[in-house]
């Protein structure tokens, strides 16, 4: 018995040896991106652009309208991107509050960024420049968040805190709490600011999105001054602090 067993498994062997060789596993075709022993470009060193405006509004407060911005675009790949950063007010055909950012930013975690680079105050008042460096990205929670440190060609030392939560109150409609904080450990007198917490801007705003680009909102600001910038604007006939209905668009491309 065991000396016909032999002979038929060799040939059931045999013929099963074929089929084997023809599986996909053994005539699949080489891995993408190694083809003729090359390594193909990966998706994450493409190149992209991105610009937003989170502010084009109009600002009124009973008597008076401003017009402010506030808007950030950048080029560069998903690990290293150049930014341009700016904002400003146009208020009685005076420019106030102009900060143009020109930064290098590079990913050091899933959700935030490294910034360096250089700071323009360019408005209606004495031109300051300054070294930049801080983070940007996305806090727990879903908040974005810039935290940035300053250092002037004087030697002023500054700092400057934003964050904004978007709340989705339908798939369109989303409400957005915003606050800005500035510091300084230097009066400047000629630019109006202050030593020490010098202003806030905070607000919050209702947009409905027609679409990912172009939402219309309402909402109220907030703006305040305190300490040695309280006492600059007071000096200058200006309001230390103000409540403002704004309307204006949030727009992306």
């Amino acid at each position: 018995m065991s000396t016909r067993i032999i002979p038929i498994a060799a040939v059931l062997f045999a013929f099963a040896a074929p089929a084997v060789a023809d599986t996909p596993a053994a005539n699949a075709e080489p891995a993408l991106g190694m083809e003729s022993g090359t390594m193909q470009p990966v998706m994450d060193q493409a190149i992209f652009a991105h610009a937003i405006f989170n502010q084009l509004e109009g600002r009124w407060n009973g008597s008076n309208t401003q017009f402010r911005w506030d808007g950030q675009g950048w080029i560069g790949t998903d690990y290293d991107k150049l930014w341009v950063k700016s904002e400003g007010t146009l208020s009685k055909g005076a420019l106030d509050d102009g900060q143009q950012q020109f930064l290098y930013s590079r990913a050091v975690t899933t959700y935030f960024d490294l910034q360096g680079g250089l700071r323009s105050d360019l408005d209606s008042r004495p031109t300051r420049n300054w070294a930049a460096f801080g983070i940007q990205g996305l806090a727990p929670y879903f908040f974005d968040l810039e935290v940035t440190g300053f250092v002037s060609s004087e030697g002023h030392l500054a700092g400057k805190l934003e964050a904004s939560y978007d709340l989705l109150l339908t798939q369109r409609l989303i409400l957005q709490p915003q606050i800005e904080l500035n510091v300084y450990s230097k009066s400047d007198p000629a630019r109006l600011v202050g030593a020490g917490f010098s202003d806030i801007d905070t607000g919050l705003r209702l947009r409905y999105e027609f679409s990912r680009t172009f939402a219309p909102y309402l909402g109220l600001v907030y703006e305040g001054k305190f300490g040695q910038t309280a006492n600059f604007a007071r000096q200058a006939g200006e309001s230390t602090s103000d409540v403002r209905f704004v309307f204006g668009i949030r727009t992306w491309f």
